[in-house]
């Protein structure tokens, strides 16, 4: 064999090649070369660990553990870290994959599909249907498809299902795969990351105008009228130049907006008084409105137990009565709404009465703790099955606004007895519900504390952008 000779140098052994160099130099090159080897070993088992991390964030999504399992995925997709990939590898084993199990038919559902005419037009018999919705639970649901939802079958060679998909929506669907001995069912569930978004309205004429004007969504106005409702009454204490700030979650899936949730803090100023509310979930998982001191927001009663659209008749001991035309006392507030308004409960209590009575037509009593009776009368109808000793709870619809008894028009009369005693339903003092309790308080004050920090620097923020 020939052996090109470099100038210079003269051809040795590699053992005999190291002679000319002292021992200190030799032991400082030998520790150079294992370290250098050391560094690309650590390297490449990093590479590998990465690529390992990846693989699973995939597989772990289809992986189908138990016959009826639930998993959770992110879907903060983007903070993933870009890894090296084998293109060449992937595309290989998507073509194995796909060789094996067949491509995907997506299918839309339509008004006046049902399960087995699409099967059917996807060349599957029934017997395959049966298998599918007789898997778990999860299987039945494919019995209640509906129109805009989706179904993506995954059909092999011999013309077997071997997927399927049934997306019922952008964060929920089901994963059908098939084994030996049938098909086993996964429900996946994609978690929303949640962002928090700020917004403040001045009123120039109403909460509902001005949230449209500023582009609040509806639901979030009516959380926010329902949060500060026992305070306010939103058709009759709303001014001009009162105004409003929030902060809320809005959910959000690979950018795309799903929806609004919840209000976290707000504050509402009323004719030169400002309401503040923040949300807590306490150690049971149970989450209300306070004021930063702990109390709640809600009162044990409604203000009012309907949506009207204006008093027709307020309290008055001296009032004349419009039917018998003599002076009678009006010892309730009557509250002009469409027939059939729903009527709610305005605070916990028992059924005392439900039925007729000559004057109040179709009414409901119920008995409250306090010593305290509220009165619901010239209903439509009572809620069907409502009785004499039935527990209700405060905003439960109880019945529909009507005109039976002494009535001229469709309305609710309500009253508010205290130890027997009528009461003004508009001014009297409502007591409160149950405010946080000693073991919560530390923990609400930390997580409030933080929220409304949140609060107050948005609304500063936009004041000074102003």
């Amino acid at each position: 064999m020939n052996k090109r000779i470099v100038r210079g140098v003269t051809p040795r052994s590699n053992a005999n090649s190291l002679k000319p160099f002292p021992k200190k130099h030799i032991l400082i090159i030998g520790g150079i070369v294992i370290a250098v080897i050391g560094l690309m070993l650590t390297l490449s088992s990093e590479d590998v660990q990465l690529k390992h991390s990846e693989k699973s964030l995939i597989i772990d999504a289809y992986q189908l553990p138990s016959e009826d399992s639930v998993l959770t995925v992110s879907s903060d997709i983007k903070n993933i870290k870009k890894q090296k990939v084998n293109k060449s590898s992937i595309d290989a084993d998507t073509s194995d994959l796909t060789s094996k199990l067949g491509e995907w038919h997506i299918v839309k559902i339509k008004n006046g599909d049902n399960l087995s005419t699409i099967f059917t037009k996807q060349g599957l018999g029934s017997d395959v249907v049966h298998s599918i919705v007789s898997t778990s639970k999860l299987g039945k649901l494919l019995s209640k498809i509906r129109p805009q939802e989706i179904l993506e079958f995954r059909i092999n060679k011999i013309g077997e299902l071997t997927q399927l998909r049934y997306i019922k929506s952008k964060v929920k669907s089901i994963f059908f795969s098939k084994t030996n001995s049938g098909y086993k069912a996964e429900l996946i569930r994609l978690e929303p990351q949640t962002r928090i978004a700020y917004s403040h309205g001045e009123i120039d004429s109403s909460l509902f105008v001005t949230s449209q004007r500023i582009g609040l969504p509806d639901r979030l106005t009516m959380k926010l009228a329902i949060i500060f409702g026992w305070d306010i009454d939103f058709v009759q204490d709303i001014r001009s130049g009162d105004s409003f700030n929030l902060i809320y979650e809005e959910k959000y899936l690979n950018d795309e907006k799903l929806r609004d949730g919840n209000i976290l803090a707000a504050t509402f100023s009323n004719q030169g008084k400002t309401y503040t509310a923040v949300r807590y979930t306490d150690s049971k998982g149970e989450a209300s409105y306070y004021t930063p001191s702990g109390k709640s927001m809600k009162k044990a009663f409604l203000r009012t137990p309907v949506d009207f659209s204006r008093i027709s008749s307020r309290y008055n001991p001296h009032r004349l009565h419009p039917v018998f035309k003599t002076k009678r006392p009006h010892r309730g507030v009557d509250y002009a709404a469409p027939t059939n308004t729903p009527i709610k409960a305005a605070g916990d209590g028992k059924v005392k009465f439900a039925g007729w009575q000559r004057g109040y037509g179709n009414v409901v009593y119920i008995q409250h703790p306090g010593n305290i009776v509220t009165v619901y009368a010239h209903q439509r109808r009572i809620l069907k099955g409502l009785k004499k000793g039935h527990q209700v709870k405060q905003g439960k619809i109880i019945g529909y606004v009507g005109q039976t008894g002494w009535a001229t028009g469709p309305h609710l009369h309500y009253e508010f007895r205290l130890n027997g005693s009528h009461r003004n339903p508009v001014t009297v003092k409502l007591p409160d519900a149950s405010p946080i309790n000693k073991q919560e308080m530390a923990r609400f004050k930390k997580s409030s504390q933080k929220i409304l920090a949140h609060l107050e620097y948005a609304s500063k923020t936009l004041l000074a952008q102003k």
